[in-house]
């Protein structure tokens, strides 16, 4: 089936800038891309020379390309790990136990792994705006997903990530993404990004964090 979901090619988006916090000559070449869809973000981990392991629901794995397709808010099969990095790209937020998740990936964590996910702010400005107006707009995609099932702030994050037994940081944030809406106004981009850098609760749009098991865990 067809995905809403795409590859984000601006130089500001989660997907270039979670490539950006990756190097397999740093991290370890053996990568899963959880909820890896048709593949877009994994042929990109594979061509900086990781070795991709995919894994999608079934309802948004279209064929292609070959990947473990399992429902995600089941027991996890086996997975041929451990791997170094563990990449969760905008998943979290449409799990209803994305805690019982988190906590089975932990044991798949190779010693010294981590995992890097991208996450909603529900905190952002433009969600602030919304909900002081009144609206809650039920969009294909963005803040207001209308598959998301967790409107969560950072402080939210932090404290799924300590429940399942990581420590959590924020290693990068993204800016509203006008040039999705408006292409002629994509120079302001680089504008939200320093904005959501500067004051990442308020103007962040997504979070991308690195996580690693506690070390008592």
């Amino acid at each position: 089936m067809s995905s809403v979901y795409t590859l984000k090619q601006s130089p500001y988006s989660s997907h270039m800038l979670m490539l950006s916090l990756l190097d397999p000559g740093r991290d370890g070449r053996r990568l899963l891309d959880v909820g890896c869809g048709n593949g877009f973000l994994s042929r990109l981990l594979q061509a900086k020379g990781f070795a991709v392991t995919g894994i999608e629901h079934p309802q948004g794995f279209d064929g292609t390309p070959p990947a473990i397709v399992h429902d995600l808010e089941l027991p996890l099969p086996p997975l041929p790990g451990p791997f170094d990095v563990i990449v969760i790209g905008d998943v979290l937020e449409h799990l209803r136990s994305p805690q019982h998740l988190l906590e089975q990936l932990r044991p798949h964590l190779a010693k010294g792994g981590r995992i890097i996910a991208s996450l909603p702010n529900s905190g952002n400005l433009y969600f602030r705006l919304h909900i002081l107006l009144g609206n809650f707009p039920e969009d294909e995609k963005g803040l207001f997903d209308r598959t998301h099932l967790h409107f969560w702030m950072l402080a939210n994050w932090r404290g799924l990530f300590g429940r399942s037994g990581y420590q959590m940081e924020v290693r990068e944030v993204t800016g509203i993404p006008v040039g999705l809406a408006i292409p002629a106004l994509s120079w302001l981009e680089g504008v939200c990004y320093h904005l959501a850098r500067g004051w990442k609760t308020l103007f962040g749009y997504q979070f991308l964090v690195e996580a690693k098991p506690k070390l008592s865990s």
